[in-house]
């Protein structure tokens, strides 16, 4: 056998160290191998499944193309990308703590919270590079200016206020950007400790002032109520004193008609004794008895003794006694004359 023949026959022989396997492909094999790979290659580049609440801005050969929603899309391999991913959450920014001078001149370091959610996300990938940044350093100054307009006593008070005019601010420069600021909230409010010593010591001064207060208060209603309960005490004594003195007049009253009524009766009865037959020797006798007792007291109240010009008629003067009440008793029951001039002629 030639020379020629030998070397055709070795080159129809496999190589002894490749695989089985390898030896077995062919180039066409190869060629479709590489197709498919680019296949699933383009495929994976073009098919995209955007998230719920996620949008995704392509650009076509570097230019704005469209922007994509939630759900599945195909792009065109090799000329459609996706640049920008935002998500269409409201999400939470901190802003970093700054020192901010009040109208007072002092110094407090304040930090918060921004709250903020992309609605245009073409604004937000072309509008502005980097929309967290910028929309902290603008909450930063922002604040600093509101800060500025106030003392430090009201910065405590007024947190809603600097919060509102945060978020108008906020609002008004991030709409060319396509982001809506929803709420901005101060976290920390940090005076300096020689600030936070004096508002210690005030704050103790206003405790210790408003317990003045309620226990002076609670003494004022103390003695409002005594003196309350001491006037409603004297009423009730004199109108009691009232009554004490309304019912002993009403008995003195009761107790002079009685006595009025039962001298009348007894008056009465007199009188009709005296009518009666030997009423008026009685009557005689009776004051008979009378002046001589009452002349024998003459001398024991006194030195001075009186005698009567008639001492030893005794009946005479009291026949006269008797003669007068006779003519008493018959004035009283003659009619009473008219008084008037006497005739003339």
């Amino acid at each position: 056998m030639s020379a020629r023949s030998e070397f055709s026959i070795s080159t129809n022989q496999p190589h002894p160290t490749m695989h089985p396997i390898l030896a077995d492909i062919t180039f066409p094999a190869i060629i479709g191998i590489a197709l498919v790979l680019i296949a699933v290659i383009a495929l994976m580049k073009t098919a995209r499944v955007v998230p719920q609440r996620q949008a995704h801005v392509v650009e076509r050969l570097g230019k704005y193309h469209k922007t994509l929603e939630a759900g599945f899309h195909i792009l065109v391999p090799f000329i459609d990308r996706v640049a920008y991913k935002h998500s269409l959450k409201e999400v939470a920014v901190d802003v970093p703590s700054q020192m901010c001078i009040t109208k007072d001149n002092i110094a407090i370091e304040i930090d918060g919270v921004l709250y903020m959610q992309v609605l245009d996300a073409k604004a937000a990938s072309y509008g502005i590079d980097n929309y967290f940044f910028a929309a902290s350093q603008l909450a930063q100054t922002t604040l600093r200016s509101e800060i500025g307009k106030i003392e430090l006593d009201r910065t405590f008070e007024e947190r809603d206020t600097i919060n509102a005019s945060v978020i108008e601010a906020l609002d008004k420069a991030s709409e060319p950007w396509g982001l809506k600021i929803t709420r901005y909230e101060i976290a920390n409010i940090k005076p300096p400790q020689s600030v936070q010593d004096a508002l210690e010591k005030q704050m103790r001064a206003e405790r210790e002032r408003r317990a003045q207060i309620a226990l002076s208060e609670g003494q004022r209603e103390a003695q409002i109520n005594v003196a309350e309960g001491q006037k409603q005490e004297v009423i009730k004594q004199s109108e009691a004193k009232k009554l004490s003195q309304v019912n002993e007049a009403e008995g003195k009253a009761r107790e002079i008609e009685l006595l009025a009524n039962a001298t009348a009766d007894g008056i009465r009865q007199i009188a009709q004794a005296i009518q009666a037959p030997g009423g008026q020797a009685a009557v005689n006798l009776r004051v008979a008895e009378q002046y001589v007792k009452e002349f024998g007291n003459l001398a024991k109240q006194g030195n001075t003794l009186i005698v009567p010009q008639n001492l030893s008629d005794i009946g005479g003067t009291v026949a006269s006694l008797a003669k007068i009440l006779q003519e008493s008793s018959a004035s009283k029951e003659m009619p009473a004359k008219p008084f008037g001039p006497p005739p003339i002629g």
